[in-house]
């Protein structure tokens, strides 16, 4: 097997080291998240939520605002009809708009992105235009009160 730790660049390992440092055994993940932020030298931080998650959003803000500047942009940002989004008049109501959060949080310099219980798909093309590192929070699953890991514990 080829060496593994060649897969990671300098920047790479300072990120894996910053992690390293962030565990906080028996402490939330807010809490690591924050220290993580600390430990990588990022002062600023991107919430990209899902506009149903807006109080949640605005909470985690001011937990993070003491130590970090917080920018936080929802899901329906700059108002796309849906029909203009997926060129198919038979769809109703505004589009969510991840890439246009991503480009909202890049023009705002953020330097660690969150993914705040957006829509499968969404999310994942959040974090493909994000130009920066991005962590998930919340997962959106309806179900399951936004904890997916429940569909394994039935």
């Amino acid at each position: 097997m080829e060496n593994q730790k060649e897969l990671y660049s300098e920047t790479d390992i300072k990120v894996m080291r910053a992690a390293e440092d962030a565990l906080l055994k028996g402490q939330n993940r807010v809490e690591e998240l924050k220290l993580f932020a600390e430990n990588a030298g990022f002062n600023r931080i991107g919430i990209a939520h899902c506009v149903g998650m807006t109080r949640e959003a605005m909470q985690l803000k001011e937990k993070l605002s003491d130590k970090f500047d917080v920018f936080t942009v929802d899901c329906k940002y700059a108002k796309i009809p849906g029909s203009e989004m997926l060129n198919d008049e038979t769809v109703r109501g505004t589009s969510c708009n991840p890439a246009g959060q991503a480009d909202f949080l890049a023009k705002n310099n953020t330097e660690l992105n969150i993914s705040f219980g957006l829509c499968m798909g969404h999310d994942i093309m959040f974090n493909m235009k994000s130009k920066v590192p991005t962590t998930t929070l919340i997962v959106k699953d309806r179900e399951h009160k936004h904890n997916p890991y429940q569909e394994f514990v039935k």
